[in-house]
This record gives structure tokens, C-alpha cells and sequence, in this order.
């Protein structure tokens, strides 16, 4: 079925395991505890009741309707996983990882967050749970999201503001593998994207396959033929490689991937990997990165807390490399449209991530015939950006 990576933890040559010899012990841990229990029926019959009685899965997919007449061409679906428990896609991979520590007798967990989301819904776990947790931010993203970091508190996490580099989510990240090497016995990193060392891009991977499983049977009954095309934002990836998974056998359907252009591919300010990245080793993968020009891991920049990651998990490396998926950029003003727009249109108010996705879907959409099926997953809500929004379009407001 689909990719999956080899032994050595390999998509072609991205992945694998950099890591230093104090965290080996805590990564071959893990990877015999998810082979033991991913089958596990027990296991997933577990996970099941979490993501439907307290996740509130199946999240639905949505005939854009007044979006579709009013662009013209391609009908446009949204897979809704802004409407799962704590508003985006995230949640589906911390129950898995959260009801994995546990069977692994972990008591501690520790997430990195850019936009929040991640930090949210690992903080919300661990409450469910009854573990401890920290949760490393960049200090910008705790600005710019500070109604994220309140309720990370208010769930009873920790929350650690990163001064480090650039002080966003790259920096979020290198901490929270520089906590977890300190104390391994009774924590698990609890990691948020399809990167970092084997077996984490495949772990996270699994558990936000969720999303692909159910719009696939969703738009086969509701259509009763596949989509011409799936689209998601695309910052480490879990999202989208969570809404291709299970289309990706199906060659017939068009894989896109949106990313962070930020202000441009022809700047600095922009965190759109595929498009500018180049191949290296970092957090312990090989992937493409952004890197300057003694390669070196370069700043990025978004307006997206979520999207501003200067690298890409190496599924979708790989998945670029031969040719299945596409990667395009996009820019804040043209997701911020999309925000805009779909809020008035739609009377949804997207995630300033998902609205990367949308807007790329908003420019191919209209010179699509009007039997051609686009599914967009709209990966969280939009209520954690509005503040920022405002901001940028010069209007101060509370958060």
C-alpha cells in the first residue's frame, strides 16, 4: 500500500536517523514499541474511541457550493479537519502518540509548536491522560499566537518561550530534542510533523492517514468517482501527507502540496522548501532544507507560524523526487485573500495555514470543467490567526 520507508528508515535517499548516540536508546525504544502496537487491535480499537468520542472523527467533507458557482469550473470539496476537537488536524496524531506513551509507560510529554495547534492538542492529551507536559515555542510565536499559548497553560502545560535563532518553529524543535536527551526514562517527544529522525515521518504519518482514509470513502459516495486533485498546505507536512496517503496508489488523482512563499521565491522572506531547498541533514533527517550559501540552515519567514519551518519531511521529499506529488508557493497575500474570501463566501473561517491551500485551489478551479473534483483539506480553523490578520491589513484589534 502506498510508500513506505525501508529499513533504514529511508524514502529513496531522504530520512534516516541522524541523531546522537545519548537519543539511539530512546528511538529504538520507540520504533519496537509502534511496530508492536500499530496491528495491535486492542491498540487501534483504543485510538478508534479516542478519535471518535473524544476527537469528534469522522470530520466531514463539505461541498463548497457557493465557492464553486462563484469561481467557476471545478467543484470544490473541503475535508472539514478544522471541526475536530481543538480545531485542526493536529489532534489525530497526538492521540496516537499519547496512547502510545502510555502503553510504553511514559508519563511526561514534550511537543514543539510553531502556530499553536500542535502545542494545543499535546497539552490537551496529556490533561486526558493525566502526564505532565511541556510544550518549547519560539518567543515570536508566542506573540503572535498568544491566545494558543493561554490555553496551553489553562490545559496545565508548561510552556517554554525559545530565544534561540530566529525564535520560531525551527528553534522550538531544537529544543525539544535537547529536553528529550536530558530525560528519556520517562518522556516521549511527542513530534508534531512527518520529520525528524526514523520512525517519527512514519508515525506521524499513520496517524493523520485518518484523514485520506475517510475523504476517499466520503467523496466515493458522495461522487461516486475519486477527486481529479487533493490539495493541503505544506510546511514539515503532516497534513497533507495525511490527505494523499491513501490516494496515493491511485495515479488518476493529483496530489498538490501548497507551501509558505511568504513574501516571495524570489527573496529571503519565504519558507517554500521544494521550491528553493536544497539537500541536507537536519533534526535528524535528510530532506531538502533551506539553506544559504555555505550551507548553512537558512532564517525563513511566513506569515503562517505553522508554515515557517525551513525544511520538508522526507516522504514528501520523495514523493517530489519521483514525480507523484506537486509542490507549489504561495504567497501571505494570496493566502490571505483565501482567508478572506472563504470567511465571506463560505462563512468559514480557515486556518491562515489551510488558506494556502485554498488559494492555490482558488487560482486552478476556474479553468477546471465544471465536472473536474478538487478536495481541499481545510487542516484547522482560523479563529488563532484573525488578530494577525487584522494586523496585517493594518487594523489593531484584541487578541
Amino acid at each position: 500500500m502506498a510508500i513506505q520507508a525501508d529499513s533504514r528508515g529511508r524514502f529513496g535517499q531522504f530520512g534516516g536517523q541522524y541523531i546522537p548516540e545519548t537519543l539511539m536508546n530512546a528511538i529504538i525504544e520507540l520504533d519496537e514499541a509502534y511496530k508492536r502496537y500499530k496491528d495491535d487491535p486492542q491498540f487501534n480499537r483504543e485510538l478508534e474511541v479516542l478519535f471518535n468520542e473524544y476527537a469528534n472523527r469522522p470530520s466531514r467533507l463539505y461541498y463548497a457550493g457557493k465557492m464553486t458557482e462563484d469561481l467557476g469550473g471545478a467543484k470544490i470539496y473541503f475535508k472539514r479537519e478544522d471541526l475536530n476537537f481543538t480545531g485542526a488536524h493536529k489532534i489525530n496524531n497526538v492521540l496516537g502518540q499519547a496512547l502510545l506513551a502510555r502503553k510504553m509507560g511514559k508519563t511526561r510529554l514534550i511537543a514543539e509548536t510553531g502556530a499553536g495547534q500542535h502545542g494545543v492538542a499535546t497539552a490537551t492529551a496529556a490533561a486526558y491522560f493525566g502526564m505532565e507536559c511541556v510544550v518549547f515555542m519560539g518567543k515570536t510565536d508566542t506573540e503572535r499566537q498568544a491566545l494558543n499559548v493561554y490555553k496551553m497553560k489553562l490545559l496545565g502545560a508548561t510552556v517554554v518561550p525559545v530565544t534561540s535563532g530566529t525564535a520560531t518553529l525551527k528553534d522550538a524543535v531544537s529544543e525539544a530534542f535537547r529536553e528529550w536527551t536530558s530525560r528519556i526514562e520517562d518522556t516521549h517527544y511527542c513530534l508534531g510533523s512527518v520529520m525528524g529522525p526514523h520512525p517519527f515521518p512514519t508515525i506521524v504519518r499513520d496517524f493523520q492517514a485518518v484523514i485520506s482514509r475517510e475523504s476517499r470513502a466520503q467523496i466515493l459516495e458522495m461522487e461516486g468517482r475519486l477527486p481529479d486533485a487533493v490539495l493541503a498546505c505544506v510546511g514539515g507536512g503532516s497534513n497533507a501527507i495525511g490527505s494523499f496517503y491513501h490516494y496515493i496508489d491511485d495515479s488518476d488523482v493529483q496530489l498538490i502540496g501548497c507551501e509558505a512563499a511568504g513574501r516571495g521565491i524570489d527573496t529571503f522572506e519565504t519558507a517554500a522548501t521544494i521550491s528553493t531547498g536544497r539537500l541536507g541533514i537536519f533534526h535528524g533527517m535528510k530532506s531538502l532544507f533551506c539553506q544559504n550559501e555555505y550551507g548553512q540552515i537558512a532564517p525563513v519567514y511566513s506569515i503562517s507560524a505553522g508554515l515557517d519551518y525551513p525544511g520538508i519531511g522526507p516522504e514528501h521529499a520523495y514523493l517530489n523526487d519521483i514525480g507523484r506529488a506537486q509542490y507549489v508557493p504561495v504567497t501571505d497575500e494570496e493566502a490571505v485573500q483565501a482567508f478572506e474570501y472563504t470567511s465571506a463566501v463560505e462563512g468559514i473561517i480557515p486556518a491562515i495555514e489551510s488558506s494556502h491551500a485554498i488559494a492555490h485551489a482558488m487560482k486552478i478551479a476556474p479553468g477546471m470543467d465544471r465536472d473536474r473534483i478538487l478536495v481541499v483539506t481545510v487542516s484547522g480553523r482560523g479563529d488563532k490567526d484573525c488578530a494577525a490578520i487584522a494586523r496585517y491589513r493594518g487594523i489593531n484589534i484584541a487578541e
